[in-house]
């Protein structure tokens, strides 16, 4: 049994526990929260047998040998950091870190240590991703890639109540791209790889943090233009546009239904059964990696989270956001 922990108690926690369950050789051995009312009740909830309100405690525990992090993103190098210098394997809600700097210091402790660190982006460990890079060369030369993630958020509105909760403020190195763009880039770098230039623009709040953008990004003989928004929806999709086909994916951040529209008129449907819960995938594979040895995902690994922030990092530069951690 791999033992894990838990860092926050958020819908996002729950979720990943009710997907991991399902995996035989995952436990739940505890969770951890800044007090200690929360963290039992956060810990009868969801049935875990112990809680932490330390972190320290938590690293030095030998009853741990794991733990998904699902702090806010400030938080998530200082934490990993620690855990991974006591031996603990660290899966990591995205965006892995504030910036680049932090996610190369997670990197380097990871190394170090000889211990997993692994960015918890689940889309590029669905079924329906693998189905995506399996089929890509059927589009022939491929010249642009789309996508779109636009949700509304709840908070906004009391944001423009006066209210500014954690997803609107940039102490906890939040916003639409580290929120939602992610979703965007990430597929796109493990696609890809990194791009040549980035040019990037956006709709600065008050407070200090984006509420939507979009960056066009040069990879020389193709582009790729990505949108991202917590002030609106959108009901688009996105799209990998070859010089044979279109490949059209229903919801970059969670892909259920792909299609290939060919230049003569067909139609390939190359969606796979995801007959498991989106956050399966990727505690799966963290488990297979701990077990096997490795010490790393070839998908969700190091350089793409690194080249993903990077991409942020000056995204963010070039429209002025920035966050305490950056001073750091």
């Amino acid at each position: 049994m791999v033992r894990f922990a838990t860092i926050g108690t958020n819908w996002i926690t729950e979720a990943f526990i009710d997907a991991a369950r399902l995996i035989d050789s995952f436990e739940l051995a505890a969770v951890c929260s800044r007090t200690d009312e929360t963290a039992k009740r956060f810990a009868e909830k969801v049935g875990a047998p112990r809680t932490f309100t330390d972190l320290h405690e938590l690293a030095d525990s030998p009853d741990i040998d794991a733990v998904y992090i699902a702090s806010p993103n400030a938080f998530h190098a200082e934490q990993a950091i620690l855990l991974m210098n006591h031996s603990k394997h660290v899966l990591c809600e995205k965006p892995l870190a504030s910036n680049a700097k932090e996610v190369e210091a997670m990197i380097a402790a990871a190394e170090r240590n000889g211990v997993v660190l692994m960015e918890a982006m689940k889309s590029t460990l669905m079924p329906n991703f693998a189905a995506i890079r399996e089929h890509l060369p059927k589009l022939g030369r491929i010249r642009r890639y789309v996508a779109n993630y636009c949700q509304y958020s709840s908070r906004y509105d009391a944001y423009k109540q006066g209210t500014v909760l954690n997803a609107f403020n940039p102490a906890f190195s939040n916003g639409a791209l580290m929120d939602l763009g992610v979703y965007c880039l990430y597929p796109m770098v493990v696609l890809f790889g990194k791009p040549r230039s980035v040019k990037a623009q956006s709709v600065k709040l008050a407070s200090g943090v984006d509420g939507e953008g979009a960056i066009v990004l040069d990879y020389g003989d193709m582009d790729a233009v990505v949108f991202y928004s917590k002030i609106t929806n959108s009901h688009l999709p996105s799209e990998i546009q070859g010089e044979d086909g279109n490949m059209i994916i229903d919801a970059i951040h969670t892909p259920a239904k792909i299609d290939i529209r060919y230049r003569d008129g067909r139609v390939e449907d190359i969606t796979v059964p995801q007959d498991k819960p989106p956050m399966y995938y990727e505690a799966e594979e963290f488990i297979r990696l701990i077990e096997s040895g490795e010490r790393e995902s070839a998908i969700n690994s190091h350089r793409h989270s690194l080249w993903t922030m990077e991409i942020m990092d000056e995204a963010r530069r070039q429209t002025g956001i920035l966050f305490p951690a950056d001073e750091r």
